[in-house]
């Protein structure tokens, strides 16, 4: 069980911190940091706009992070961000953040297939389906945690 645990743990801090170092240096070329790679992928998958809060879930940042990454998008004109009520507004991806996510989503598809080299296609898939009902038993877990 303790070797499960450590093989887990260690995985998964030296998957996120390589993550981490590959947006970072991957955004640096577009005057950007690492945590605003997701917010541009996520607007440009959302060509209708998505509010604040919305990013903020989606890209498991707090708002105050997000806000701050989208007045630094908005000044570089990649979003455009409504005046007034932020968090219930949509911010839009603009024609040239739009050129960039692209650029970001093929940085995203390359380092990805290179992660995955090696898988085959049913080993990737069992992957994504245990890491996807270990990340839900953890959260319903530190839900029931919190209750108690």
């Amino acid at each position: 069980m303790i070797h499960r645990f450590e093989a887990f743990v260690t995985g998964i801090t030296l998957c996120y911190k390589s993550i981490q170092r590959i947006k970072s240096m991957e955004m640096t070329e577009f005057g950007l940091r690492g945590n605003h790679a997701m917010c541009l992928y996520f607007l440009l998958h959302n060509p209708q706009g998505m509010t604040a809060s919305q990013l903020s879930k989606l890209c498991a940042e707090d708002k105050a992070a997000i806000s701050r990454a989208l007045a630094d998008m908005q000044k570089l004109g990649y979003v455009t961000v409504p005046q007034g009520s932020r968090y219930r507004a949509a911010v839009c991806i603009t024609p040239l953040g739009r050129e960039k996510a692209s650029s970001v989503d093929r940085m995203i598809e390359e380092w990805v297939s290179a992660g995955g080299e090696g898988l085959s296609e049913e080993e990737r898939e069992v992957f994504y389906k245990s890491l996807s009902r270990i990340s839900a038993n953890l959260q319903q877990n530190l839900e029931n945690h919190k209750e108690n």
